[in-house]
């Protein structure tokens, strides 16, 4: 009795566990079942793995044919197993040799017509492979630079099963081998837009032979095509110098993107006025603080938020290689590999629960907040969420993960993200200032804001007004302007008497909180008579922050104030600050909870500030940060 064996891995979240695909030829009445918990997916593999098998010219077996997925008390979902399964019946028949499959990942999706399509998922299983200590994986092609970034990995990445045979060493008669090369090269022409022209000449080709010997020629074209290119592959791809290549093409690819990503995120310069909520996000990003922002319709709340990554630290190694894994999973993780920048994701206010947390059926697929880990959540018009949706986010905020539920088990996400909330200050959005603007009734604002819930409030560190701006600022450039026509004129008419005004703007410097901690430089001021906050000032200073944050909590492994324990903080907090937070609880502006936070927030003020813990005028600062005093 022989029995073929194959290697896979499986997911479950982020969670990967090896597979063993056994298959097992028997006499009896021709069938060919999967067993092992598959879903409708994987159990449908079934006429993937036939047809593609055909594609080999090799005549499928009459006989019963079984193939269990062990462990079999674990649910498998997807398509990834194809290949593997492939392999394993290819080895119960003789073709493959079963010593080759030794110590060897197989994955991959296989098309009716044996070429292979790319999977979701494959760097948290390359992880895992490392983990192992396996160091052969055979993938889809479409897959290989998602893996040259796990440089212990040998990743072989082929494109039809016929790969497969030849990659582990199987054997074909020679007129099996024809066939399949032919059906090979058809195939792959038929799914390379490059080719197109050269796939209606080899169909004219065969459709026009009537007989043998012209066919023949085909295949034989065929083999010297596939044999001219394999020289060409194996003299690349099975050495180091060329992995090596393709790590650092990754590299240049990844440095591009993120040079144009940055620039999509845009600058906080950008944002006219609003310099008091920059420095507030900018004390949010150095401590990995919440926030909440309340302000009219036009007030910058937006463009405040679709900012706040390109302030935010680079991500480490270790959370790029979580981000990125997430986005494999997704099917989302672009081609060149890992980002620094943190992701941002803005859902609409339509958005479902199991959109935001996680769903699916069987086994929970990652929701927008795992896709928001190490980055920003921004919910802009927070009140239109539904209530339900909302308090979904109690328990991520406050453990950093997600656990869904399903039927076939229950599925750990990270979802370690910064909340950013925005709001009108009631449905009609002009509530501000005496509100002669308003048309809403009372009861109306209430019913609005009564979708954020005490719990949900009590969670976010800086809640803060963002009142409107109230005028236009004039770029200096202006002043540059041809003066050929009176309205260019007038502009730089305006501009001077701005420029005269600037002694006394320097006379009222003590005005301005000072945000920076450092001297401003020639693009922080490119404003008359204002000190604009730019997102490179704003990252350094957020750096600077948190590197002091790292550095103080070394021993205990937080990498942000916002991390810091509660018995951590009330111990190493002064006194004096301290009674400041007892007033705040007595008045009940403040809960235990809300206490807590409070005390983080102070300690980032005091590291922006350069203080070695916080003093009063922090822990103040702190405090109506928080209640929106």
């Amino acid at each position: 009795m022989t029995i073929g064996n194959a290697l896979s891995v499986g997911l479950i979240g982020l969670k990967a566990f090896t597979i063993q695909i056994q298959s097992f030829i028997s006499q009896g009445l021709p069938a060919f079942s999967i067993i092992g918990l598959p879903d409708t997916s994987l159990s449908e593999a079934r006429e993937r793995v036939k047809s593609a098998y055909q594609s080999l010219h090799c005549e499928w077996p009459e006989s019963r044919i079984t193939v269990n997925l062990s462990p079999a008390s674990m649910p498998k979902s997807g398509s990834s197993y194809d290949l593997a399964i492939a392999a394993s019946i290819l080895s119960a028949r003789g073709i493959i040799p079963l010593q080759s499959l030794d110590n060897t990942i197989i994955l991959g999706e296989l098309n009716l017509d044996g070429t292979i399509l790319p999977i979701n998922g494959l760097l948290p299983i390359s992880l895992f492979a490392k983990e192992l200590g396996i160091k052969r994986m055979i993938i889809p092609e479409g897959n290989l630079n998602e893996a040259h970034l796990i440089s212990e990995i040998n990743a072989i990445g082929i494109k039809h099963i016929l790969d497969l045979v030849d990659e582990l060493h199987g054997e074909l008669d020679s007129k099996d081998r024809k066939y399949a090369e032919y059906n090979r090269e058809r195939a792959l022409q038929a799914n390379s837009n490059t080719s197109y022209e050269h796939i209606h000449v080899n169909e004219r080709n065969a459709e026009n032979s009537n007989n043998s010997e012209s066919n023949n020629s085909n295949y034989e074209s065929g083999v010297e095509n596939r044999e001219n290119r394999e020289d060409k592959e194996n003299s690349h791809e099975n050495s180091s110098e060329n992995n090596q290549s393709n790590i650092e093409k990754s590299l240049a690819q990844k440095s591009v993107l993120e040079a144009d990503t940055q620039h999509s995120i845009g600058d906080m310069s950008e944002v006219l006025g609003q310099e008091h909520t920059k420095w507030a996000l900018q004390v949010a990003a150095a401590g990995g603080h919440h926030v909440m922002m309340i302000g009219p319709p036009g007030s910058g709340k937006t463009m405040l938020a679709s900012r706040m990554p390109g302030i935010m630290c680079p991500l480490n190694e270790q959370e790029q290689l979580e981000v990125a894994s997430i986005r494999s999973l997704c099917g989302t993780l672009p081609y060149y590999g890992i980002s620094d920048i943190p992701p941002f994701e803005a859902p609409h206010h339509t958005a479902s629960s199991a959109s935001l947390i996680g769903g699916g059926t069987g086994i929970a697929k990652p929701g927008i907040i795992t896709r928001a880990h190490c980055g920003v959540l921004f919910m802009d018009e927070a009140p239109e969420f539904s209530p339900r949706v909302l308090q979904t986010l109690r328990e991520p905020l406050e453990s950093g993960f997600i656990a869904v539920s399903r039927s076939k088990g229950t599925t750990f996400y990270p979802a370690k993200f910064q909340l950013i909330i925005a709001a009108n200050p009631c449905p009609c959005g002009y509530a501000y200032g005496n509100g002669e603007r308003c048309t809403c009734k009372e009861k109306d604002r209430i019913r609005y804001f009564s979708r954020l819930s005490g719990p949900i409030l009590d969670r976010i560190d800086i809640q803060m007004d963002v009142p409107p701006v109230e005028r236009i600022l004039i770029p200096q450039s202006e002043s540059n302007l041809n003066k050929s026509t009176n309205a260019q004129n007038r502009v730089v008419k305006e501009s001077k008497s701005i420029n005269n005004s600037q002694n006394n703007n320097e006379s009222n410097a003590e005005k301005w909180p000072n945000y920076n901690n450092t001297n401003q430089s020639s693009n922080s001021s490119n404003y008359h008579g204002e000190h604009v906050l730019t997102s490179a000032i704003m990252r350094r200073n957020v750096t600077i922050a948190r590197h002091i944050a790292q550095k103080r909590f070394a021993a205990q492994g937080w990498n942000c104030n916002a991390q810091a324990s509660g018995t951590w903080l009330r111990k190493y907090t002064s006194k004096q600050a301290l009674i400041l937070v007892n007033n705040a609880l007595e008045r009940h502006q403040l809960s235990l909870r809300g206490a807590d936070r409070a005390l983080r927030l102070a300690w980032t003020l005091a590291d922006i500030a350069g203080h070695t813990s916080p003093d009063i005028t922090d822990m103040a600062q702190a405090i109506s940060l928080r209640t929106r005093i």
